[in-house]
């Protein structure tokens, strides 16, 4: 089973190794405004009928500056639909993506990525009482 285990851990580890950064594929559409050892934040911006180049974002929030219509074909070709308003906010999982602006007006967002990965689930204290 070890034999199995190790190849298929490093081919996943090499394939997010070269999963696109969004900052360095579409530099014109995001701009990192803040960046540390736990999360990057990033402002994205587009106009109708933009599209982005392939690529990944670790788990994120995403923050919607002005309201806007976008498709989004994830790494697996499924097509997801997101409409959002002015101040919603919305956690998306880990993913690779082309995201295209579907809508009539412009999208701005703000995008947290998570550089931690996620956290054990907590102990049910409740039980413990």
């Amino acid at each position: 089973m070890k034999i199995l285990y190790y190849p298929c851990l490093a081919a996943l580890l090499a394939f997010r190794a070269f999963a696109q950064d969004p900052a360095q594929t579409d530099g014109d559409k995001y701009k990192v405004i803040l960046e540390n050892e736990r999360v990057r934040v990033m402002e994205y911006t587009d106009k109708p009928g933009d599209k982005t180049n392939r690529h990944h974002h670790p788990d994120f929030v995403l923050y919607a500056l002005d309201g806007f219509k976008r498709k989004l074909t994830l790494g697996n070709g499924k097509e997801v639909t997101k409409e959002l308003k002015k101040g919603d906010v919305i956690w998306m999982k880990d993913q690779i993506h082309i995201g295209e602006n579907i809508g009539k007006t412009a999208t701005h967002a703000l995008i947290i990525e998570l550089k931690e990965p996620p956290l054990a689930p907590a102990a049910d204290t409740a039980k413990a009482k």
